[in-house]
């Protein structure tokens, strides 16, 4: 699109949002950036959807304070009316923190191994005992998405209508403009606190070395407990389920072995219950009695033959 052509201030639904990139020491060129907006509609409803925009072709620098910024005071609104902000191929974890699935899905390459470890003791990843960062901020790659949820439907409704006043003036938001020093500055400071941040201090990774296994015990020592029951109690056929672990003294065996006794005597009065049951048993009875007969019947044959034949006088 050439310079002078007007902007749309709609494609394909999405409102255009066009923001104002200053010039950096190393590229002192103003640029104008464009963001397209949407009331989010995922695919599954989610309870949160009702009060979310959805935010298509985000800057490579973005973070949560930026978002929130740009669409509360930028736009002639006030603060406090963004929940939080959920940028694609970002997951939550427990303590709050963003961890990037692509970082994860390479740890799980490289500790192959550990993670099988982990995964045969159904322990799995321990949240909240992660190392150290070593960034001190997030980058993008260009044209993510992102999803801001509000506080509630009347914030987003005044979000949404307020990108459509925006995207006809002149006077277009600067991007980071009132948060100086509130988020970790790029170029080469970025790379010096990550150079600092990959060597931490010994006591804090001593620290998350020590929540890892303590957590990591404790999930252990409750899944052995776990499998010491199934040793010790029979299903409702009777059986014992075979897990790992030592062997159960003959005390607990031989109560294991009354709990199966018991389970089969209630299921005793339910032989005759269907009419087939009946029919077989009555046929296993008089095959029985047919083997008994011919049984008997070889044993005086055999006798005659030894006494030989009676003669009366």
């Amino acid at each position: 699109m050439a310079p002078s052509d007007p902007v749309p201030s709609e494609i394909a639904g999405y409102r255009v949002l066009p923001i104002s990139l200053p010039p950096l020491p190393s590229y002192p060129v103003p640029a104008t950036h464009y963001l397209y907006v949407h009331p989010h509609e995922p695919k599954s409803p989610t309870p949160t959807a009702a009060r979310a925009l959805f935010l298509v072709n985000v800057p490579v620098d973005s973070t949560e304070p930026h978002i929130k910024n740009l669409l509360s005071v930028q736009i002639g609104l006030s603060q406090g009316r963004i929940e939080e902000v959920q940028f694609e191929g970002r997951k939550k974890n427990v303590d709050g923190a963003e961890a990037s699935l692509a970082q994860s899905k390479q740890g799980q390459r490289k500790g192959r191994k550990r993670k099988r470890a982990l995964n045969d003791g159904d322990i799995g990843e321990i949240e909240g005992a992660a190392l150290p960062a070593t960034w001190d901020r997030e980058l993008r790659t260009d044209g993510l998405t992102a999803v801001v949820v509000f506080v509630d439907r009347a914030s987003m409704d005044a979000a949404y209508k307020a990108v459509k006043k925006v995207g006809k003036s002149n006077n277009l938001p600067i991007w980071g403009e009132g948060l100086e020093g509130k988020v970790p500055a790029l170029g080469s400071a970025r790379y010096l606190n990550h150079h600092r941040l990959q060597y931490p201090d010994r006591h804090e990774l001593l620290q998350s070395v020590n929540a890892y296994m303590t957590e990591y015990a404790a999930r252990e020592a409750a899944q052995a407990r776990a499998r010491a029951r199934q040793r010790q109690v029979p299903d409702e056929d009777g059986f014992i389920t075979v897990t790992k672990g030592g062997r159960v003294d003959p005390a607990r065996q031989e109560a294991a072995q009354q709990l199966a006794e018991k389970q089969k005597a209630k299921q005793k009065g339910l032989e005759d219950f269907y009419r087939f049951q009946t029919r077989e048993k009555k046929k296993a009875k008089a095959a029985e009695l047919m083997k008994k007969f011919e049984k008997d019947k070889e044993t005086v044959k055999r006798m005659k033959e030894r006494r030989g034949t009676f003669k009366p006088e």
